[in-house]
């Protein structure tokens, strides 16, 4: 069984039977005979059916935004991911046309010579719970566009996104069997893996998470996607505009309960500013309202599960107790369960796990540097490289220090987005592959090439 338990008030929100091994590979044939015909549709078609299914998910909106309070603790006040889910699909769409277009090298009286993308049959979405509409269409939309079946697993945390993309897509057009929702358990998905049920999967999660699934997949050459932890930076030099660069960090480091993939979790900056910055980002972070995520009025939900408020609150206690500052009191609704006090710490050092393992609460460490040499080094003292966010005037500068930044993605003068334009990718233990972008086209389909003699 598969169950969500609310992060408002620790009760069982949703429960969905996994399904058995002999159902789970009877939805794999059921993707696998649909694909073909799907495939063969013309492009504009798959196109315009995606679209469709997307705009159904946002008349859902309304019904969407309380349920994922209920699912994962995000305040209905922000109403829902659907812009960025409608941005992500669209940018894939518009692009589709050229990215899966032909590469014609010749095409003459004696050869035709071409290189075709053609889908890689079955693509298995395993997404994550706490962007779970932004995080499921990166990889939903472009591979139905190219051309495959998609079989969808949310986590446990939010099973009714999958269930909710589903019955739009359905809705629009889309086959029943070329985009299935499915609710597995961990075996039963590894199994599905190693017996090579999939063309192609794309994970979202821990690192944990991302080893298990190339275990499994270990000899079958099947392709993989991986996006896992993350530890990003922010950098805030010494010509920075220092009122936007606390604004923009700390709500990166404290949206959706600092929950995000590509959430600032630590900062650096230029000794001069250092306390100017931290006193500003105090009073940002003491300005919040902790509390019911149904409640209009709350800015900072609960996490998403106790475990997780649990992890952060041992990180933050290590970190003081080994000479940290903790600068904000404990906030009157912090019931020691899922509802955390958003914390900033000061006096921090990367001997502390604070600093050096991912935290993905509402604790962010800040230290001071002396020059852009010393920040570039503590940037990469970290096994994860997914998003680096850089505070500068100066595009030169910014781009000079990107180039020595062991990441996937720089920002300058931004953090926590994702820009649908460019490859969504990190390294170290971030994982591998790249997501969105044309990029994005090219790791869902396969090159396939034609040498064709006319005479």
């Amino acid at each position: 069984m598969i169950t969500c338990i609310s992060p408002i008030d620790g009760s069982v929100y949703a429960e969905r039977p996994a399904l058995g091994a002999t159902d789970a590979q009877m939805a794999v044939s059921r993707a696998k005979a649909a694909q073909s015909a799907w495939a063969a549709r013309p492009l504009d078609e798959r196109i315009a059916l995606v679209q469709a299914g997307v705009a159904k998910v946002g008349e859902m909106n309304d019904e969407i935004v309380p349920e994922l309070a209920h699912q994962m603790g995000r305040p209905i006040r922000y109403g829902g991911e659907f812009g960025g889910f409608n941005e992500r699909a669209s940018y894939m769409a518009e692009i589709a046309q050229d990215a899966l277009a032909d590469i014609v090298i010749e095409d003459g009286d004696a050869f035709r010579r071409v290189i075709k993308r053609v889908p890689h049959g079955v693509v298995l979405v395993v997404a994550p719970w706490n962007y779970p509409y932004m995080t499921a269409i990166n990889t939903v939309a472009p591979a139905l566009i190219a051309g495959n079946a998609v079989m969808l697993k949310h986590a446990s945390q939010t099973p009714l996104v999958g269930e909710r993309m589903a019955a739009a897509f359905h809705a629009a057009g889309v086959p029943t069997d070329v985009f299935q929702n499915v609710f597995l358990d961990h075996q039963t998905t590894s199994d599905l893996i190693a017996t090579k049920s999939f063309g192609f999967v794309n994970f979202t999660g821990s690192v944990s998470g991302g080893q298990a699934i190339e275990r499994a997949a270990a000899g079958t050459f099947t392709g993989i996607g991986l996006e896992l932890g993350g530890k990003d930076p922010g950098y805030v030099c010494d010509d920075a505009d220092i009122d936007a660069a606390v604004d923009t960090l700390i709500d990166g480091a404290m949206f959706n309960s600092g929950q995000c993939c590509c959430g600032i979790e630590r900062i650096y900056v230029a000794e001069q500013h250092f306390d100017a910055f931290v006193e500003k980002a105090v009073a940002i972070v003491n300005g919040y309202k902790l509390g019911n995520p149904l409640n209009p009025e709350t800015t900072l939900g609960p996490m998403a599960h106790k475990r997780f408020a649990a992890e952060v609150r041992a990180q933050t206690a290590e970190a003081v107790a080994d000479g940290a500052t903790a600068h904000i009191a404990t906030f009157a609704e912090d019931d020691g369960g899922a509802y955390l006090t958003p914390q900033i710490l000061t006096n921090v050092t990367h001997d502390m796990r604070v600093m050096r393992e991912e935290s993905f609460g509402p604790v962010v460490g800040i230290m001071s540097v002396k020059d852009d040499a010393e920040a570039i080094r503590l940037m990469n003292d970290s096994q994860f490289g997914l998003t680096a966010s850089v505070w500068t005037k100066n595009a030169a500068r910014a781009e000079a220090i990107a180039d020595q930044i062991e990441t996937g993605t720089v920002f300058m003068n931004r953090a926590d987005y994702l820009d649908p334009g460019l490859c969504w990718t990190g390294c170290k233990d971030t994982g591998r592959g790249g997501g969105l972008s044309i990029i994005g086209y090219h790791n869902l389909t396969r090159p396939k090439s034609y040498h064709l003699k006319k005479a």
